[in-house]
This record gives structure tokens, C-alpha cells and sequence, in this order.
């Protein structure tokens, strides 16, 4: 059997209770409408960073616990206690840099959301920017997102196109969501 190209044609491969394809099929490309959940995507996507994807997924619901739910402002207050209590926590990944980095990050979404009336706002702002001009805004705004944690977080979460190829089936099921990268 030839190896797959695409995500889109790996997970059609996989048993449908992987977290992959239940990502893809579920996710992947679609718009995020609740702040706290688009951040929660980035916290995620910032973890990656030298990981496989599949520990990410297998560890997701562990980070939403760990991250009080994905609350931007209860992150942005996170204190030295907190910081221990998450470098501690065997479900997630222990990684001073990438916790600091989260910490910075939700204070900066807390400073979108009072200029911007939300970080989804801000988002839709930049719209419609090409993926090198997001990349060099990510990398002023916040920390630890460079080229692949930013391209990976817009792709995934609507605002850039490339999630799903048209063949794939879930592909129409994204569009009827009106993910951003259909917008002119």
C-alpha cells in the first residue's frame, strides 16, 4: 500500500475512534468562535513544538484541566504556585519555557480582547493576510510561535486555507462553517 500524502489520506486509514481522525474529521479547518478555545488551540499547537502531534491529542483534555479550561484570564494570572503545579503535572508537557511563554501569551490575548473586543476580533482584523505577513505578526505579538506553530494554529483553526483537500470528505462539512480563508 502506498504511503499516505496528506493528512486528509492518513486518517482515512486509521480506525475512527483515533484521535487523529477524530481530530481531523471533527477540528481541523474549522472556524473557533470562543476565545478561550482559539487560545486553547495555540496553547496546544505551542506544545507541539518538538513533539509528535499524536502526544498533543492523547494529551489534550489533560492540558484543558491543567490550563483552567483554556480561561485566558485566569491563565494570565498564573503565579509561581501555578507554575509549579503545572511543571509537576506528569499529563501534560512539563516545560518551563512553554508554560512562561502560555503565561505571556494569555496576558497579550487579555490586551487584543480590551483593544479589540476580542481575540477572535483581532484575528478576523488581519484577515486576509498572507501566511508569511501572520507569521512575522505572531512573532511580535506573542511568544514561542514561529513559522510552523503560527501556519499550524491558522490552518487549523480556519484563518488559512490547507486543512482539507477537496477530495477529502470533510472538507464540505469545514466550508459550510464559513471558515475565514473563504472570505474576501
Amino acid at each position: 500500500m502506498e504511503k499516505p500524502k496528506t493528512y486528509c489520506q492518513y486518517v482515512n486509514t486509521l480506525a475512527r475512534d483515533n484521535v487523529h481522525k477524530i481530530y481531523h474529521d471533527t477540528q481541523y479547518g474549522f472556524p473557533i468562535y470562543s476565545d478561550d478555545e482559539l487560545f486553547g488551540r495555540l496553547v496546544l499547537e505551542i506544545n507541539q513544538a518538538g513533539l509528535s502531534w499524536t502526544t498533543i491529542l492523547n494529551k489534550q483534555e489533560n492540558f484543558r484541566n491543567a490550563f483552567s479550561n483554556w480561561n485566558i484570564k485566569k491563565i494570565a494570572g498564573y503565579k509561581e504556585k501555578d507554575i509549579n503545579r503545572l511543571l509537576s503535572d506528569a499529563g501534560i508537557i512539563r516545560n518551563k519555557l512553554k508554560i512562561n511563554a502560555v503565561i505571556h501569551n494569555a496576558n497579550e490575548v487579555l490586551k487584543l480582547q480590551k483593544e479589540h473586543g476580542s481575540f477572535k476580533n483581532w484575528l478576523n482584523k488581519q484577515h486576509p493576510k498572507k501566511k508569511e505577513e501572520w507569521i512575522k505578526l505572531f512573532k511580535k505579538t506573542f511568544k514561542f510561535t514561529g513559522g510552523e506553530i503560527t501556519n499550524e494554529f491558522l490552518v487549523s483553526s480556519g484563518y488559512l486555507k490547507g486543512a482539507h483537500e477537496e477530495a477529502c470528505s470533510v472538507y464540505k462539512k469545514a466550508l459550510k462553517q464559513k471558515p475565514m480563508w473563504t472570505k474576501k
